[in-house]
């Protein structure tokens, strides 16, 4: 049986990849298939049910072109792994989440980064808490750009406490942005992991990515948006209130935090485990628990985190 694939409004090399790169690693999968590409068309011959799943496999790369802002050979891994995007989006083991912007999938890699994972798909607020480097708030801006390009929200809202300078900032040099920046950088650092910095900068620009301390979200009803709260263990029990009850009805919460690393003045003000357990229970909120044995950074942070966790045990109970 013969058939052609024709490609139609889109450069052949957007799928096809430069050399034929990525088309080369698409057709791996099907040895039993002769294919010729010429021009926008692809030629195939061979068996009909080979061809007619080539045909739904290559629909699905096209389809995901459509989403992102180049093709890899890690799509075609993730398209045949049976990742595929979209709803049929696996909700456990290690399925690609977002690939980086430089090709690399990036997936759980660990299984409390797969319960964080899961309970994204099941939940509308998920409270993500434990020690620093277990990829927390990098596992939850993945999941929201992930939503983003498959067009699930219309915004990702990323926020923090600028506690550090108690939300007071006139006293730093610059105007608003550049006061705020140094505290909001390691969510820049992660989206510019996963979004060129060009298409960024057009998020960012239109308002469809917006990065903003705790405060500014006062007031404000966030619909149709993965919105994110970063190292909440420096809110008071009021200001997550708050920040909870900006949830719109097709909007996604995500709050993470380490409640070792409180920089209140007082650390009894922190809201975060209260609120939790004030919270426990109820339906479409889910919490999930890292602990060291989670940390996915250098092997030192593991043991330096635990050896702090021990002095902050032994001093409390002296």
């Amino acid at each position: 049986m013969k058939k052609t694939i024709t490609l139609e409004a889109i450069d052949p090399i957007e799928i096809f990849g430069a050399g034929n790169k990525i088309l080369s690693e698409f057709c791996s999968y099907f040895p039993h298939l002769k294919i010729v590409a010429r021009g926008n068309e692809l030629i195939l011959e061979g068996r009909e049910s080979d061809i007619a799943e080539f045909n739904i496999r290559f629909a699905e790369l096209v389809e995901r072109r459509q989403h992102k802002t180049n093709l890899t050979v890690y799509d075609v891994e993730d398209i045949f792994a049976g990742s595929g995007g979209g709803a049929h989006f696996p909700l456990t083991g290690d399925a690609v989440i977002v690939h980086g912007t430089d090709g690399k999938p990036i997936r759980a890699r660990n299984k409390t980064q797969q319960e964080l994972v899961k309970a994204y798909f099941d939940h509308d607020l998920i409270f993500a808490v434990g020690p620093a480097g277990t990829g927390k708030t990098y596992m939850a801006i993945a999941l929201a750009v992930r939503a983003l390009k498959n067009r699930e929200i219309k915004r990702i809202i990323l926020t923090r406490p600028a506690v550090e300078a108690g939300e007071r900032l006139g006293f730093l040099p610059g105007d608003l942005k550049e006061k705020l920046d140094p505290y909001l950088q390691p969510l820049y650092d992660a989206l510019s992991d996963m979004i060129p910095s060009r298409k960024l900068q057009e998020f960012m620009s239109d308002g469809t990515i917006q990065i903003a301390p705790l405060a500014y979200m006062r007031g404000r009803t966030l619909d149709r948006a993965c919105v994110i709260l970063d190292e909440a263990q420096n809110t008071n029990l009021g200001q997550l209130k708050m920040f909870l009850t900006r949830m719109g009805p097709s909007a996604k919460f995500i709050v993470t935090g380490d409640a070792t690393q409180i920089d209140l003045p007082r650390r009894e003000d922190s809201g975060l485990l209260a609120g939790i357990r004030l919270l426990e229970g109820i339906k479409g909120i889910a919490t999930i628990r890292f602990s060291t044995a989670d940390i996915v950074r250098h092997p030192l942070v593991t043991k330096i985190v635990r050896a702090f966790d021990e002095k902050t045990r032994t001093t409390d109970e002296a």
